[in-house]
């Protein structure tokens, strides 16, 4: 038992003499800090003032400029060798419609001087007494007559006459056009312009005055901060046990190091535990860079990029897609229409081919969708909502194989705005007509393009759209989302292309690139995409 407590007595002891030692030698690297040559001249220069000192005064003590002095009076500050305090002073100037009416006077004090003279006036009389041809200054007075209740208007004999209610002598306390004389002069601290309408007028209040000129927008108030430094005890201490200005090095030259006098000379001590300046280089917008890697991975298995009008005529947008007349997504609810029609852009051969093939399935073992075609409807100008327009109007100009082409572009539909939804968006439209394409070369291209996007599992469903068949929707797996559907694909209908002269299988996908977007980019509203948020883009990673 005795042996347990010597034991932990002896442990006791030693734990204190190793806190001792501890603190005797972060005591020691604080008192031993060394400080740099600024630092110790402008300590020194502030241990001269016996109370707070201004920097401007510092910097002519010193020789160092204003800014170099506060910085260094900051550091010194975080050691706590010295004292900032800082005070926010008001100063005021005249904005250019100040200015003038410091010079003529307040518009409503000239008419009211013209009214005393005369003892009333029309509103005619006052408008000929400022400016006939510009009654900018005379609707002014009148306004501020009213409103200061200094005048009223009557009618009298189908005139307006505006008639003077108080004296002359009741304006001598209205303060306004001193305050305008005053701050003429210059900018001017707000102190300075109190005991100046103090010292005109008495003991006065100005606030009101001050902030009803400024709400005319003839005064302008800004502030301006004012630093004083003081040296702490700690400070007095520093100086107490020694320093002395030498002269630092800052950057190592090649004289220095062929002469070696670099030895004998002091060099400027840095922190390298201070953060550094944030840098933001510049970058392309997170979202361009996404859509540029789908143009780089489309163009690197071999397609060819196009480009369309963004309103086109409801012919190409739905009829030539064996859409029928009176499907949903024609109405208004679902579509931007323009207020116009167009004839439609097309042979006259291909738009009877399209007619026929809805009215009736065409030369084709099918049945349309009967009923009467109306090219009326057809030329109805919209703003298209898909890309697939412009494949394939692209696709009737170049009936013969091979065609492989794609278009990443913006399409417009009438939807209501939420996390997952916008009326504008972006749509990457693609197709491959060839001989021998099959419906798996299909899921190939789909699997590759997601693949090099970053998705590694992918699965294809049955899916319906009014123009291909067979038909799927495109699915990726996110971990912590599941399995979201991110675009339709198929083989394009015969009543599609029969029409318009193509005789060998189109493969077409229509792929939402919002959503994709979404996914990479880890955000949970689309709306993110197209705001103007500067932290994030400085946040977002530069990656490919």
């Amino acid at each position: 038992m005795v042996f347990w407590k010597r034991f932990l007595y002896l442990t006791g002891v030693i734990n204190q003499i190793y806190r001792w030692r501890l603190y005797i030698i972060y005591t020691m690297k604080a008192e031993s800090k060394a400080l740099t040559a600024s630092e110790n001249n402008v300590l020194l220069a502030i241990a001269g003032e016996k109370e707070f000192c201004d920097p401007i005064r510092l910097a002519e003590e010193t020789g160092i400029n204003v800014d170099a002095v506060m910085q260094t009076a900051f550091m010194l500050a975080q050691d706590g060798l010295c004292e900032i305090k800082e005070t926010h002073e008001e100063y005021y100037r005249l904005t250019e419609e100040g200015k003038t009416y410091a010079e003529q006077g307040l518009p409503e004090k000239r008419a009211f001087a013209f009214l005393i003279d005369k003892g009333h006036a029309t509103v005619d009389e006052l408008q000929s007494f400022f400016d006939a041809d510009n009654d900018k200054e005379s609707k002014i007075a009148i306004n501020w007559l009213l409103r200061n209740k200094w005048a009223k208007i009557d009618k009298s004999g189908g005139k307006r006459l505006l008639i003077p209610i108080i004296a002359q002598d009741e304006l001598s306390s209205d303060i306004s056009d001193a305050i305008l004389r005053i701050v003429n002069a210059g900018e001017i601290e707000g102190n300075v312009l109190a005991e100046a309408v103090t010292k005109e007028f008495g003991a006065v209040a100005i606030n009101e005055t001050l902030a009803l000129l400024s709400s005319r927008n003839l005064l302008e108030s800004y502030s301006r901060v004012a630093r004083v430094i003081a040296i702490t005890e700690a400070g007095k201490e520093t100086i107490a046990r020694g320093i002395a200005v030498e002269d630092e090095i800052t950057q190592l030259t090649p004289e220095l190091i062929r002469t070696g006098s670099w030895r004998a000379r002091k060099f400027k001590t840095y922190d390298v535990n201070l953060p550094s300046k944030s840098v933001y280089p510049a970058k392309v917008h997170p979202y361009q860079r996404i859509l540029d890697s789908m143009r780089h991975i489309f163009t690197d298995m071999g397609f060819v990029e196009i480009k369309g009008e963004l309103a086109q005529s409801a012919f190409w947008n739905f009829d030539a897609l064996f859409v029928p007349q009176d499907h949903p997504a024609r109405e208004m609810q679902d579509t931007f229409y323009l207020a116009r029609r167009k004839p439609i852009d097309a042979p006259e051969e291909l738009i009877e081919n399209v007619k026929q093939m809805h009215e009736h399935g065409g030369s084709l073992n099918s049945s349309g969708w009967g009923g009467k075609w109306k090219s009326e409807l057809g030329e109805e100008i919209l703003l298209r909502t898909h890309t697939t327009a412009v494949t394939l109007k692209y696709l009737a100009s170049h009936p013969k194989p091979p065609v492989k082409v794609f278009c990443i572009d913006r399409v417009y539909r009438r939807e209501t705005i939420d996390p997952t939804h916008i009326p504008e968006f972006d749509q990457l439209e693609g197709i491959v007509m060839d001989k021998g394409v099959t419906f798996s070369h299909l899921l190939g291209y789909l699997a590759t393009f997601y693949k090099k996007m970053g998705f590694p599992s992918i699965r294809f469903r049955p899916g319906y759209f009014p123009y291909t068949e067979p038909s799927v929707e495109v699915e990726v797996y996110m971990p912590e989302r599941g399995w979201i559907e991110l675009g339709g694909a198929g083989i394009f209908r015969e009543e599609v292309t029969n029409p318009i002269g193509v005789q060998y299988p189109v493969l077409a996908w229509g792929l939402g690139i919002g959503r994709l977007a979404m996914l990479s980019l880890g955000l949970t509203d689309i709306r993110d995409l197209y705001r103007s948020d500067i932290d994030w883009l400085r946040r977002a990673r530069v990656v490919r």
